[in-house]
């Protein structure tokens, strides 16, 4: 843990092992309440120099911490590789993602901010102004463990926020090493924390701090309501992107070999592991036959291994045991129900955590599969018979992060986007992430922005001055 700037070594042994084979990866040291309390006393002493030093200096600083993170990105890919199952490749673009976030923010850090409001009371002049909202808990899961933490710690760095962060007990190592490149860098002691532990103790004790002003959270819409209610208490600002019920939607006019290349990355990127995966498949009764065709036999032909094997394998393990268990059940349910499997079952490996990628049809609306959060290599294909069907199975879901549409007319494609519910939506676009675009969700997905000039903006406060001349 990192706590006042100093590294510490003492706690309860937890082991890391690889999702591939179940060997061991490292091990962190977990803190208690007692940590992460120290480690927001700490980012409150903290607050008042960082805040005030000047943007150019925190700048500089994260642009140092953005090269550390790209002169070790060999190494925190491979680490990152083994203790989340990834596939090396997307480990390495998850690492170059987290130093363009960091380097993104510290080149916004610099903008001008604050406006001049044109006046109307005579005498008077009237001006707004954004200061550092104060200390932040960043409390982040493990599918996208450097990524998530960066887009959180560079835009709260930036705006001048100290921060204790709290990463998933799954996938911590990279993350770690991530964050010493930022002390590496010349971070004042205090300005950014890490605590490894209990996830519901140590949020616990961050929300209730009283120097705590802002909680930034990334995972299930379940936990999302804790931390909200948590948050209510105090009047903690919350910044929540939750699950994501994505509709990928393949319209009548689509390139479908496009449509099955997209498919295939917003369905199995990550091992299907993502907040802004595919979740259901809802394709036009004219292409169906030709996109489910086509996307079931590049399906089969995923190749599933170590995602440090060579060559690298197309699909990667899960996280765990109970990761197989929950997709697995919702497959289950659903051929209960009377679904079909298109996909070919195939021999998994014996050691490690694995599921079967599958893509099924005929699944009713109201199984899991078609209308809750899979997380993992599993999906239901509907057939519809035009686009309004198209957008109201998109919209029937309490869930509204990521939606996809293709089509070869972008006039209807932008319409269609229009309509659709949700708070990122890629037209024609599988990977429409990126730092310079807001991320967040509606309805269930959350609240608040990430990314972007708004990112910045979430974790400051708006100062309205009154002037008399």
């Amino acid at each position: 843990m990192l706590i006042d700037g100093e590294w510490r070594a003492d706690g309860t042994p937890y082991e890391v092992t690889d999702p591939a084979d179940g060997s061991l990866v490292g091990e962190v040291r977990f803190g208690t309440a007692d940590d992460a309390r120290a480690a927001a006393d700490a980012a409150a002493r903290a607050f008042a120099p960082w805040s005030e030093t000047p943007a150019r200096q925190r700048a500089d600083i994260l642009l140092a911490a953005a090269a550390l993170i790209s002169e070790r990105a060999a190494d925190l890919a491979l680490l990152l590789a083994r203790e989340a199952g990834k596939r090396l490749p997307e480990a390495r673009a998850e690492i170059a993602f987290s130093a363009e976030y960091v380097r993104w923010f510290a080149e916004q850090a610099r903008r001008p901010t604050g406006a001049v409001v044109p006046h109307e009371a005579p005498g008077k002049r009237h001006l707004t102004l954004r200061r550092a909202a104060g200390v932040v808990a960043a409390l982040t899961p493990w599918n996208f463990p450097c990524s998530i933490q960066a887009r959180k710690l560079a835009p709260a760095l930036a705006a001048g926020c100290t921060v204790v962060a709290r990463v998933s007990e799954k996938a911590p190592l990279a993350v770690t090493e991530l964050i010493r490149c930022f002390t590496d860098a010349g971070l004042p002691r205090g300005v950014l924390n890490l605590v490894h532990g209990p996830a519901a103790e140590l949020s616990s004790a961050l929300l209730e701090h009283p120097a705590v002003r802002i909680v930034s959270f990334t995972g299930s819409t379940e936990v999302g309501r804790l931390i909200m209610r948590q948050a209510s208490r105090r009047v903690v600002r919350p910044l929540l992107e939750l699950g994501g019920d994505g509709a990928f939607v393949v319209l009548d006019d689509a390139d479908i070999e496009a449509a099955v290349e997209g498919a295939l990355i917003a369905k199995f990127r990550n091992t299907g592991q993502s907040c802004i995966a595919a979740n259901r498949f809802i394709v036009q009764d004219g292409v169906y036959d030709e996109f489910v065709g086509r996307l079931v036999e590049r399906t089969d032909a995923l190749t599933l291994g170590d995602g440090l094997a060579d060559p690298v394998p197309d699909i990667g393990p899960v996280i765990d045991a109970g990761r197989v268990q929950a997709v697995n059940s919702m497959v289950d349910e659903a051929l209960a129900a009377g679904a079909k499997r298109l996909t070919r079952e195939r021999a998994l490996p014996t050691a490690g955590h694995w599921v079967q990628p599958a893509l099924l049809t005929d699944v009713p609306e109201t199984a899991a599969l078609g209308c809750q959060e899979v997380f993992g290599p599993a999906a239901a294909v509907f057939r519809v018979t035009d686009a309004e069907e198209a957008l109201r199975r998109a919209n029937a879901t309490d869930l509204g992060l990521a939606g996809y549409v293709w089509s070869r007319d972008l006039g209807r494609a932008w319409r269609f986007a229009e309509r659709l519910e949700t708070g990122i939506t890629g037209v024609n676009d599988a990977l429409p992430s990126a730092a310079f675009a807001p991320l967040g969700g509606v309805k269930q997905s959350g609240l608040g922005r990430e990314g972007a000039e708004l990112g910045l903006e979430e974790y400051t406060d708006v100062h309205y001055l009154a002037v008399g001349l």
